[in-house]
């Protein structure tokens, strides 16, 4: 069985007004190592913290590992007036303020208001892997599937004060980055390699990290890493995406030992597909994973549980994902959850108020806190 781990984008949002705060030094200057735990991370604004579970190989551990990441974020900001949130974008208005770091300090310098501006969490899965070669394998068999994962994962609705006609504007706005999105079937480690080079030598582009691929071979340790979702709103959602992700590249290992080709859908298609499920989540059409044409998103999820059904069971997550998966097609995920608490009364700070309740859901005492709504 594959291991596989989760890092989660979390934004530090006032208490009072939802608003998000510049914390994440002051916060993380207090952290303790954890040792036997996910441990706590800055990112390019310092209104957000990286949770980052530890390899695991039960779905079961890895919603723990998401559980006491959101926990600890969440305990250290509690002292600075603030709670941790998984909202992949800020309902309020925001300016963002840069982390004090050389490589972001160049990247500023560099990126104009993409780097000043784009404020938004993402949810990032890793699954271990044999060798590169496998790993090309794998980024070639699961392109055309990661657009479903998208719409399963879209939390981010609202952004800088409106309701942006998106189930994730996340999307749209990470897509300002040069290289962010889909690639083309590679075929090998050196065509990997090749691309990689070609692209760093544009010198568009500092260096490989800023290869902002919807999925990627990690340079940092032997994984394929699916970074194209959103941060889920409800930890159980992370555990669930994170089991299909492992589902997903044991099928496509699989189907490489086999002899059986990528499927050849182009990557301005795939982008396509992209854009189409971030403008509707899982609650309208979306391009079917198999064919490319257009269909109904829950089509497209029932395809994507077919595909990788031998594999669910094999890792003892079938059941489970299927029950995730009934429920967030039924709440419509984050994005649905976003706007059914905006729809109450109006206001947004009833979206942050909720988005806190619920990425605590499962967090014991902080269950259901929420903010402190004046």
């Amino acid at each position: 069985m594959r291991t596989f781990g989760v890092e989660e984008e979390l934004l530090l949002v006032d208490v009072h007004t939802g608003l998000p705060l510049a914390l994440a030094p002051q916060a993380l200057a207090n952290a303790q190592e954890s040792g036997d735990g996910p441990e706590l991370d800055s990112e390019i604004h310092q209104e957000m913290i990286e949770a980052q579970s530890r390899p695991q190989l039960t779905t079961t551990a890895i919603l723990s590992d998401v559980v006491t990441g959101r926990t600890r974020a969440d305990s250290l900001v509690r002292p600075f007036g603030a709670r941790a949130a998984a909202l992949a974008m800020s309902p309020m208005h925001v300016r963002p303020h840069p982390t004090v770091n050389s490589r972001y300090g160049t990247m500023l310098e560099h990126y104009g208001i993409t780097a000043r501006g784009t404020l938004v969490c993402g949810c990032h899965v890793h699954v271990s892997i044999e060798s590169r070669e496998e790993g090309v394998a794998i980024l070639d068999r699961i392109r055309n599937w990661l657009h479903v994962l998208l719409a399963l994962s879209a939390n981010s609705p609202f952004a800088n004060g409106v309701d942006t006609g998106y189930a994730s504007f996340r999307f749209a706005a990470w897509h300002q980055w040069q290289v962010a999105g889909p690639t083309d079937v590679f075929g090998s480690v050196d065509a990997y390699d090749t691309y990689e080079q070609v692209l760093v030598d544009t010198e568009v582009i500092l260096d490989p990290g800023m290869l902002y691929l919807d999925a990627r071979l990690s340079r940092k340790q032997p994984t394929v890493e699916v970074r194209v979702a959103d941060v889920c709103l409800d930890a159980r959602d992370t555990a669930i995406l994170a089991a299909l992700v492992r589902a997903l590249v044991d099928t496509a290992a699989e189907e490489w030992r086999a002899g059986i080709p990528p499927v050849s859908i182009p990557s301005a298609a795939l982008r396509l597909a992209g854009w189409q499920a971030a403008l509707t989540g899982v609650a309208g059409r979306l391009p079917h994973p198999e064919h490319g044409r257009g269909g109904d998103a829950r089509e497209a999820v029932a395809a994507l549980v077919a595909h990788v059904d031998r594999a669910l069971v094999a890792n003892g997550d079938e059941v489970e994902v299927r029950e995730g998966l009934k429920r967030m097609l039924t709440t419509g995920g984050g994005a649905g959850r976003q706007r059914e608490a905006f729809g109450r009364r109006g206001h947004l700070r009833d979206v942050v108020e909720e988005a806190v309740a619920v990425t605590h859901a499962s967090g014991g005492a902080a269950a259901g806190a929420g903010l402190s709504v004046a």
